[in-house]
């Protein structure tokens, strides 16, 4: 019959930051060596269980035994396996026995082309395995291939040694209401499960495999769905929040889901005085040294109160919330402590001990490549019309805060804590948030600077990165980018595309491999440098929903200014959409193509030499669409410069119908190849039209 099947292994507690992963791992491991075996049916549902306490997997519609298989197996060759007179050969009997198959004739085996030769083959029915035998291979491969952080070592009281995560107590292996008798780590599998550590009665006698998630919940005290869990801490931190706003990082619900069987929340309050410190130092102290959740007003400003998940559900926990706010106390007082020892130096002071912390051992000290970004700053600064100074002043004091006791403690707030002491400093408002600034987008989706000199500073802090660290040969292999170049690179594209800076990638590039030229150890990046920004690029597009070929056209030809790169895309998109568009896409690949085996240098047009119908009009419709396509390039109407182009579909086609471009006579065919290096510049001016061919 087909049942479902439950398998749990009841353990100390397991990591917590590991949990997730060893749940979805053991569950589908199971689930794929059952199915490798035929035990599962396509509507099979697999349910993966996760505790602190105890990793399990419940699957439905599990077969008792594995289908009876029709095989056909290759023995051997027939000039190996017969002798001359058709007989069975010494190796054949050999081969049959060693296959389990000594009863079987020569006359039961079937001869059949394998490739070249011709071969012995066996057909046979193979009988379905029972569930047990399925399951036990199953579950040790599951086991084996489970990402576990560090092994543990023990021994069992029969003198078994162990290796897992952490010990383990008990094996249930349920079809239904049958035990399946596998054995794993020195257990046996039964029925028996612990719930709560605290809150349960005793021992849990599983019935039934479905009966599982039930059953720890009402007798154990334990919610064993991890996503039923988090949601359930979700939802009474929200209620326990009343008309606040809890913080709740999905990184921090998942460690604390991972810590909790049966979870309940408490509210805890901690002196208004601690306030007065900047409240990222406060909320971070709290989810990172506590697990606790801090508590907003709606205007994001933080309450003098605290949410904790704790395991224990009690009708009086005024204990529990008394030791809690007696432990965050020396966590507040120590982050107050650091916030005023801070202020004694100014960020200005502590730049100078810049000179003494070491960023790379080819690129110098964090001092030395903060004049590099303070050079860069300026440049960039210059070019926008931006103010100089501020830039400067920026650049070089962003780094300071790294040397601060509050940094030191909590490294996540490096920047933050620059625009606070930058403040308190009386610098101007744009140094101060050029602090934090510098640092964006931190990842995927986080916001742009949103000052001027924020704005430059990031550009000059991740192309000095960009380069510097490329030049030195530690560029991204694989999937190693220990320096997040990557991301450095995607960085500087969206500030360069979303905020429309009228800055050439090439320049900037220029610009800041030149403060590199005294340095022995750096080489010049060049191409391979500017190939790895555009291939980040065509990622950057193609997550904005334009096709591949779209994206290829506009970055093919490695376009230096990139402000105005989306109206190109947009502009092509409509282009692609003509009935004209598929026709000259098609042509300017052929000129490409042409141009490309040609050796000469294409001249200048001579319309006395233009000879057929064809040509001459080609060349009197170029002389009309070409001004009206400069216009509206000049004006960056890219749309409407690649319609008119449209204009000349008629012309080529005949040109290409009634020319023949590589005539006997050189100077014809040199005039021809000159007509159409006109051509594919007046074609490829917006985008590289040709890759939008098929």
């Amino acid at each position: 019959m087909n049942q479902t099947l439950l398998v749990e292994l009841f353990t100390e507690e397991l990591p917590p930051k590991a949990l997730i992963k060893l749940g979805e791992a053991f569950a589908a491991g199971i689930a794929a060596g059952l199915t490798a075996r035929d035990y599962l049916n396509a509507d099979s549902v697999v349910t993966s269980f996760a505790t602190p306490r105890r990793l399990a997997v419940s699957i439905s519609n599990v077969r008792a035994t594995s289908p009876d298989q029709e095989l056909r197996e290759k023995i051997l060759p027939v000039t190996v396996g017969l002798d001359a007179s058709g007989n069975a050969s010494a190796p054949l009997l050999k081969k049959l026995a060693a296959l389990g198959y000594a009863d079987v004739g020569v006359n039961q085996l079937e001869r059949a082309p394998d490739g070249k030769t011709e071969s012995l083959f066996y057909r046979h029915t193979a009988k379905g395995l029972p569930l047990q035998t399925g399951l036990q291979h199953a579950v040790e491969e599951s086991i084996a291939k489970l990402p576990v952080p560090k092994l543990m070592t023990y021994q069992r009281p029969d003198g078994t040694v162990v290796q897992f995560a952490r010990p383990v107590h008990k094996l249930i292996a349920l079809h239904g209401t049958e035990i399946i008798n596998i054995t794993l780590m020195g257990l046996t599998a039964g029925r028996t499960t612990m719930g709560h550590r605290f809150l349960s009665q005793g021992e849990i006698q599983l019935s039934h495999a479905d009966n599982y998630a039930a059953s720890l919940e009402n007798e154990g005290k334990v919610i064993a769905d991890f996503s039923a869990r988090k949601a359930n801490i979700r939802t009474q931190l929200q209620a326990q929040a009343g008309d606040d706003l809890v913080l709740m990082p999905e990184s921090l619900l998942d460690e604390v889901t991972s810590l909790v069987e049966w979870p309940v929340v408490y509210t805890c309050h901690f002196e208004a005085a601690f306030l007065a410190v900047p409240q990222e130092c406060l909320i971070l102290t709290m989810q990172t040294n506590q697990k606790y959740f801090a508590l907003t007003d709606a205007n994001g400003k933080l309450r003098p109160r605290f949410l904790i998940v704790s395991n224990l559900a009690t009708a009086t926990p005024e204990h529990i919330i008394r030791g809690n706010e007696t432990v965050v106390r020396p966590r507040l007082s120590d982050a107050k402590f650091f916030f005023e020892q801070d202020q004694k130096k100014t960020l200005e002071e502590r730049a100078a001990g810049l000179s003494a912390v070491v960023y790379h051992n080819k690129l110098g000290s964090q001092a030395e490549r903060m004049e590099r970004v303070r050079s860069l700053a300026a440049y960039i600064a210059t070019q926008l019309g931006a103010d100089v100074g501020l830039a400067q002043r920026a650049a070089q004091l962003a780094k300071a805060d790294l040397l601060t006791d509050m940094v030191g403690e909590f490294p996540e707030l490096q920047g933050i804590m620059g625009t606070y002491y930058a403040r308190i400093d009386g610098e101007a408002e744009e140094v101060a948030l050029a602090a934090t600034e510098h640092y964006q987008p931190r990842f995927a989706g986080d916001t742009l600077p949103a000052s001027a000199t924020g704005t430059i500073l990031a550009l000059a802090d991740k192309l000095e990165t960009l380069v510097g660290i490329w030049g030195i040969g530690l560029q991204p292999t694989g999937d190693r980018d220990p320096f997040a170049l990557r991301r450095h690179a995607l960085g500087v594209l969206r500030m360069l595309i979303e905020k429309q800076l009228p800055l050439t990638l090439s320049g900037l590039l220029n610009q800041t491999t030149a403060l590199f030229n005294d340095n022995a150890a750096f080489t010049d990046p060049g191409v391979a440098l500017s190939s790895f920004i555009y291939d980040r690029l065509r990622g950057i597009l193609k997550d904005r929903g334009f096709s591949p070929a779209e994206v290829e056209a506009v970055v093919a030809p490695q376009p230096d200014l990139l402000a105005n790169i989306l109206q190109r895309l947009d502009a092509v998109t409509r282009f692609a959409s003509l009935p004209e568009a598929a026709a000259l896409a098609a042509a300017n690949k052929r000129i490409t193509n042409i141009l490309k085996k040609t050796d000469q240098a294409a001249g200048k047009v001579d319309t006395g030499l233009l000879q057929e119908l064809a040509e001459k009009a080609l060349c009197d419709a170029m002389l009309d669409v070409s001004p009206k396509v400069q216009s509206a390039f000049a004006s960056d109407d890219f749309s409407n410069a690649l319609q008119t182009l449209a204009a000349l579909r008629p012309a080529v086609d005949a040109f290409f119908t009634d020319v023949m471009v590589m005539a006997e006579d050189p100077a014809l065919r040199a005039n021809r190849i000159a007509l159409l290096a006109q051509l594919h510049g007046l074609l490829n001016q917006v985008a590289d039209i040709s890759k939008l061919a098929a």
